[in-house]
Parts: C-alpha cells; structure tokens; sequence
C-alpha cells in the first residue's frame, strides 16, 4: 500500500520538531518536505520571530527541503489564506502531496480553521500530537534530548523574563500555575536547535531581547566560526 505522502506546517518551534518525530515514526506515512510561512518584510517566522537562516537550518538538519510562504507585513486574513492555497496548490500538482500535519495539541478553534482552510484546498489534515497530555508531552520532549529556546513570549500571559531562556524542565517547574508547559494558549514560543529528529545541532548566538507590538522577543542568530 502507497504511503501518505506529507508535508509538515513548520514553525521553528518544539511542537513542530516533535510532529516532525512522530510522523517519522509512523509507517504509512511519507515526509515530503517542511512549509514554513515568513513575514518578508523582516525575513523571519511569524510570531515566532525566528530568523530564516535558522530555520533553513533546520530543514538540512531534519534532510528535508523546505516550502516558503512569503506574507506581507501586517497581512489581512484574506492575504494568508491565498498565499496558502497558492502554495498548497504547488505542492499538490508538483509534489503528490495529499495532507498537512500540524503541531496543535488541543485549541478546537484553531483546528476547525485549519481544517476549512485545507479543506477548500482539497487538502487533509494531521493533527498526530493532538489531544496529549502537555505536561507530560513537554516532559517527553525534553528528556528525548530536544532543545529549545523560548523566542517569543505574551507578559500578559506569562513572565516575560523568561524570554531568551532554555526550554528546561527547571524553567516549566518555575512557571506560574495557568501557564500550559508547550505554550499551547500562545502564552511563549520556541526555537528548537537540537533533538532526536535532526542530524545534528544548531549553535547559537544571542542577540537583543526586546517588547514590541505588547510581546517580548529574544533574538537568536547561528553562530559563526
């Protein structure tokens, strides 16, 4: 039986890694390549924040090519959702791609919209962390070797010192009670640069850490040399 052939919504982030991981371990399925949607006007992940040059890191570490999804800056809901059809509709005709897979654990109202997104696309969805447990996911995740750092976090939901900080079990333990461990509320984001589902690690630099549009952000670079 032919296997599924996939790609995976890539945000730089834990969540996305560990999609990454479990769809690698699924046998009916095959991983055609990572889609990540950029601001291009600052040449980084959206709300993450995350330079691109990290995240085509990523992709080489993780051996799989990656789709970019160019977005205006701010860009209408009308705008994303044509420049994903655009790019869905290229991954089809040249790819055979059949589905995407999604990192959300358990937000109903952001399923349902990815759902119909796709859906009018003529596109299936995957949602293979969806549901788990977040405390013991995060867990998981941590001590299968991924690490992260946080890139992006919301003060009105969490503390923003902890911007810039390692993604640690020590870290989780320290957040205030209503937090969710993965951020899955939007309370932080992440960068992973290390973990079981790439070849290799990521050194990084460290760059300024700054609030701006009421989040916090820390800025990390690859490291030269």
């Amino acid at each position: 039986m032919p296997k599924r052939r996939v790609v995976l919504s890539w945000s730089s982030g834990k969540d996305s890694a560990w999609c990454l991981q479990r769809l690698r371990q699924d046998p009916e399925v095959e991983l055609v390549g990572l889609l990540t949607t950029f601001n291009a006007e600052a040449d980084r992940v959206a709300m993450h924040a995350v330079r691109r040059e990290l995240v085509i890191r990523q992709a080489a570490l993780a051996n799989l090519p990656l789709f970019a999804v160019e977005l205006s800056w701010p860009c209408p809901n009308g705008a994303y959702e044509r420049a994903t059809h655009e790019a869905v509709a290229m991954l089809k005709s040249e790819y055979g791609v059949e589905a995407m897979a999604f990192g959300d654990l358990f937000l109903e109202d952001i399923r349902e919209y990815r759902e119909r997104l796709f859906t009018d696309a003529d596109l299936d969805t995957l949602f293979p962390l969806w549901g788990l447990n977040t405390a013991e996911l995060a867990t998981d995740m941590i001590e299968s070797g991924l690490e992260a750092v946080i890139t992006c976090v919301d003060p009105a939901q969490c503390p923003a010192d902890i911007v810039g900080k390692a993604y640690t079990k020590s870290l989780l333990d320290a957040l205030p009670d209503g937090v969710d461990p993965c951020g899955e509320n939007g309370e932080f984001h992440t960068l992973v640069h290390a973990g079981p589902m790439f070849s290799g690690s990521i050194a990084l630099v460290a760059g300024e850490r700054i609030e701006r549009d009421g989040f916090a952000f820390a800025d990390f670079a690859v490291a030269t040399g």
